[in-house]
């Protein structure tokens, strides 16, 4: 881990393409800016974690074979051919 020693309004550039910059520090507090590209995802620890974990139990989730939707397909076929 690299620790950094910055005042407000001093940043670190990580790679070519993020800028953390510190904006105030205010009871206890620290506030940071974080300039990335649209394309890189940007969370707090908590959400990160929470995402990884709902993305884990998904991953869980058994195969439903496509015979079980039959019934539902052919009520939408009738209906559709009922108008």
């Amino acid at each position: 881990m690299l620790v950094l020693t910055r005042r407000r309004g001093e940043g670190v550039t990580i790679g070519p393409d993020i800028r953390v910059i510190v904006l105030g520090m205010r009871d206890g507090q620290v506030r940071l800016g974080i300039e990335a590209p649209p394309h890189i995802p940007v969370h707090r620890d908590e959400v990160y974690a929470r995402i990884l974990r709902e993305n884990h139990l998904a991953a869980q989730t058994g195969v439903v074979p496509v015979e079980a939707f039959q019934p539902l397909l052919q009520r939408t076929v009738g209906q559709r051919r009922g108008r």
